[in-house]
């Protein structure tokens, strides 16, 4: 049988370049400059009711570049977005260029983040993900997400058009735009044909589980199979570190300039640096602080982008635990990963920060082998939606996917709202409303027997300090239409997740 190889985040050292990597943030932009952005993308803004045009779209001030250019600096990339310039500085270049008066500020990018450990994933393992999802409820409607543009941001495309579940696409031309910020200038077609490690197919894994669809094998991957895509390579394999960032934000750019709506990532950083010192925190996943983070939030609240992030595959690292950035941003989709049978976390996805007044990550679904797959199955669901109501607002279809989860209103951080399921998504596209599937009960004292409807002889439940921070997730037995619930120390609510609906016991 033909095996499929997901590619898992793992953080490994690296060897540092000689020359390290900067952001440039500049002062100010030329405001005769005319915006860069497409007729498309303005016409999209006007229709969401958008501001059609800003700051953030005029490009970088071209004075400052050459100023800067004759300074011996070599302009990497540019950020309209966040008006920096990333460039390779020895440190007594990035204190020269310090005093510029135009400079606001020189910051290092640090490096360090790998995409490594390879496990091997039989096709019929993504069968139980669109049941999950209720996959089947967009087939009856024919929604495929016809006329919708997906971009994909990713480390590589080795073997995409060759590959069988991805013969739809390329057979139909549906590939509209490559870039490779890796290697800049090199012919796009060059990332489906050449590969230096298995990271270069992780976004080929990724494209198949977003549209995925083997007519041979008749097995059906992701639920876009429709989909226009543009495909955008920013992190390289033999050389991992966080200075490509900068890459992300320019393909991100890029795709804003061309009117792309709908934008899957399933990058993240957080720590794994060879110095230590230069490691993100867990404190700064805050929605605020990274590069990356600012720039998806950016894209969220100004540009109408719909980001869907992988939350990260470090629950099980006790020295972190908690999402990646950008997956801690507010304005994007985070999507974490549950186990197939109970449907609650499984122990490598990322959890949200207790000190995010938001939960995080905002939805999940069934993945054994990496939130990197999650995600993209998030994002065919989303591009379904799109086409079956092309006037949603990034912000209104993020709602929508929370309020069609199974666990909603009563998310918590370790799996947001819950499993999408397309058959409450559709009718929250067509109507304002549902008929709620939760209950609220409360409860006094130590214990309390509550009466369940329920199929299944183990559910899971989740012990919570607050409304939305898990102290335990455990599983619970079902005996005689009851659930025995004892109250733990400190514990203020009870989710008792019964997949057809959600109980919330809060202790009083």
């Amino acid at each position: 049988m033909k095996r499929l190889f997901l590619l898992v985040f793992a953080l490994l050292p690296f060897v540092s370049s000689a020359t390290p990597k900067y952001w440039i943030y500049l002062k100010d932009k030329d405001l005769n400059e005319t915006p860069a952005v497409s007729p498309q993308t303005l016409e999209c803004r006007q229709k969401l009711g958008l501001t059609v045009s800003d700051d953030t779209d005029l490009p970088v001030n071209k004075a400052y570049e050459h100023l800067l250019q004759s300074q011996s600096i070599k302009i990497i990339n540019r950020s309209k977005w966040l008006n920096a310039v990333s460039a390779n500085l020895t440190s007594e270049q990035a204190m020269k260029i310090r005093e510029l008066d135009f400079v606001a500020e020189v910051v290092p990018i640090d490096p360090g983040f790998y995409i490594a450990r390879t496990q091997p994933i039989e096709k019929a393992q993504m069968a139980p993900v669109m049941s999950q999802v209720q996959a089947n409820a967009f087939l009856k409607e024919g929604i495929t997400a016809k006329d919708v543009t997906i971009g994909v941001i990713d480390a590589g495309f080795y073997g995409a058009d060759s590959s069988f579940s991805l013969t739809q696409i390329f057979s139909n031309k549906r590939i509209l735009g490559i870039r490779d910020y890796v290697k800049p200038g090199r012919p796009g077609e060059l990332l489906f044909s050449t590969a230096e490690s298995f990271s270069d197919m992780h976004g080929t894994e990724v494209l198949a589980a977003i549209a995925g669809i083997d007519h041979q094998d008749q097995i059906q991957y992701g639920m876009a199979t429709n989909a226009k895509f543009y495909l955008a390579r920013t992190d390289y394999s033999m050389r991992e570190y966080r200075g490509e960032e900068d890459n992300w934000i320019a393909a991100m750019e890029w795709m804003d300039s061309l009117g792309v709506r709908l934008i899957n990532t399933s990058l993240g950083y957080a720590k794994g640096f060879s110095d230590p010192s230069e490691n993100y925190s867990p404190s700064q996943m805050d929605g605020k602080t990274s590069a990356i983070t600012k720039a998806a939030q950016i894209a969220s609240d100004r540009k109408g982008i719909m980001l869907i992030v992988s939350a990260g595959n470090e629950g099980d690292d006790r020295s972190w635990e908690i999402v990646s950035a950008p997956a801690d941003a507010k304005g994007v989709l985070s999507v974490g990963a549950t186990n197939g049978k109970l449907w609650n976390r499984i122990g490598y996805s990322s959890r949200g920060p207790e000190f995010l007044p938001y939960v995080k990550p905002n939805v999940s679904c069934f993945s054994l082998y990496g939130t990197s797959l999650s995600a993209p199955v998030i994002t065919g669901f989303a591009a379904c939606l799109l086409q079956a109501n092309p006037k949603l607002t990034n912000k209104e279809l993020i709602s929508l996917i929370e309020k069609s989860s199974h666990l909603y209103p009563y998310g918590n951080n370790f799996v947001g709202y819950g499993v999408p399921q397309a058959s409450r998504a559709l009718a929250l596209a067509k109507a304002p409303y549902l008929p709620s599937n939760s209950r609220l009960v409360k409860a006094t004292g130590k214990s309390f027997d509550l009466d369940v409807t329920s199929s299944d002889s183990l559910v899971a439940i989740y012990r919570k300090k607050s409304d939305k921070d898990v102290m335990s997730q455990q599983v619970a037995k079902v005996q005689n239409g009851k659930i025995s619930l004892k109250r733990q120390s400190n514990e203020k609510f009870t989710t008792v997740d019964l997949r057809d609906y959600v109980v919330e016991v809060e202790w009083n």
